[in-house]
């Protein structure tokens, strides 16, 4: 594919160049709770404006069924960006009509609009192709060219992603092409030791990606609430934790291969548990306790991986060459539950092998919870996305970004 580099050599004074960007980015009212994803984007805005475009910068926001809703709107981020950039930033009321039209229209050279949110118009997701273009070819006549940047949104077959490209000569922005460059190191060039680290709730997100890691990783640890999974599958006790009793045949066959395969698929020793869920918003201290993962008591929930557990998966990624971490190990939201998560992320920035943080909460989680960002290998800003990846899936943002 060809980069924004190449589009950069060629010129792009006074062209109109639509960038659709990953603003998705998490809200509390009208208050931006963690910008990373807008920062992702910056050196291709940047990159662009200096050099004499016109920017139109496009992005999702949520979930809004397909028409307008104040609660997605893309302001607080356009607002964002202009901070970042340190420059005005226009902002189109609407995606294709006349706010945005009259908004691309007045842009100078050099400057740069947001566009509302693409999913206010049912175009942008529609299964049907003929819909799905038609959104797509409104879009296009809003610029010259397109660059690709959303690597969060790449797995979707959207209107912005999979069909604006075809209709506009089309480059991959930086941090696409960073995202790729990652991706290759954990699929075609490993270096060995390989670790993988997975968490999150449920162990149905996680399958697949399992599947492919066992013939890859050498170690493979697994926390958050779809651990309980496996530990029901080993037959424990899980007190009311996360469960889903549906895939314990799946986690058992894939116990049983890791062990034919010589990968260490490593469960949690012990884990904290409490009566009930925490209040996250109050973050008021809890009534919890550390136990043993085969000696989990009836009616506790399991919230976090315990202290010897941290230590055990410190170890395991200490001497690893090559690190995925995909998915937080507790209810890293609430102090009492975020030790785990702490642990997997201290290893991380101990570590001299080459760091990959998977996106999503795991991304949420090392900048909640105070981390240096520069001292991770590279954080993703597409948890979905890689996943898919190294699934072995074809993305078809990038799919379309090909020549």
């Amino acid at each position: 594919m060809k980069t924004i580099d190449e589009l950069l050599a060629e010129g792009v004074t006074g062209k109109r160049v639509f960038v659709r960007a990953d603003l998705n980015v998490p809200l509390d009212g009208t208050t931006i709770t963690d910008d990373g994803r807008i920062r992702a984007v910056l050196p291709t805005v940047k990159a662009l404006a200096e050099a004499g475009a016109r920017v139109v910068v496009a992005s999702h926001l949520g979930r809004p069924k397909g028409a307008p809703d104040p609660a997605f709107s893309l302001g607080p981020a356009a607002a964002r960006l202009g901070e970042l950039l340190g420059a005005e930033v226009a902002f189109a009321t609407d995606t294709v009509g006349e706010s945005a039209q009259a908004v691309v229209a007045g842009l100078a050279d050099g400057r740069v609009a947001v566009i509302e949110n693409l999913r206010f118009n049912a175009g942008e997701t529609a299964k049907d192709d003929a819909e799905r273009a038609a959104f797509a070819d409104r879009l296009a006549d809003l610029a010259d060219v397109y660059v690709g940047d959303g690597f969060g949104a790449v797995h979707r077959k959207h209107a912005s992603v999979f069909d604006l490209p075809g209709k506009l000569p089309h480059y991959a922005g930086h941090l696409i092409a960073t995202e790729v460059g990652v991706l290759k190191k954990l699929t075609d060039d490993v270096q060995r030791p390989y670790a993988v680290a997975l968490g999150g709730s449920k162990v149905s997100d996680k399958l697949a990606v399992i599947d492919q890691l066992l013939g890859k990783a050498d170690r493979i640890l697994i926390g958050g609430g779809m651990a309980f999974t496996f530990l029901k599958a080993k037959g424990y006790e899980v007190g009311s934790s996360l469960l889903q009793e549906d895939q314990i045949p799946a986690v058992t066959e894939y116990l049983e291969r890791a062990e034919k395969l010589g990968v260490e698929l490593v469960l949690p020793v012990d884990v904290v548990v409490s009566p009930a869920f925490p209040d996250l918003k109050a973050k008021a201290a809890s009534e919890h306790t550390a136990v043993d993962a085969d000696r989990m008591p009836e009616g506790q929930m399991g919230l976090d991986i315990g202290p010897k557990t941290g230590e055990l998966y410190a170890g395991k990624l200490a001497d690893a060459a090559t690190v995925f971490w995909n998915g937080p190990m507790g209810v890293f939201e609430h102090p009492d539950y975020a030790e785990g998560t702490k642990a997997v992320a201290q290893a991380l920035v101990g570590s001299d092998g080459f760091t990959v943080v998977g996106g999503g909460d795991s991304a949420a989680a090392v900048r909640t919870l105070g981390f240096d960002e520069t001292a991770f290998g590279h954080i993703s800003t597409g948890g979905g996305a890689s996943l898919e990846y190294l699934e072995g899936k074809t993305l078809p943002g990038l799919a379309a970004l090909e020549d």
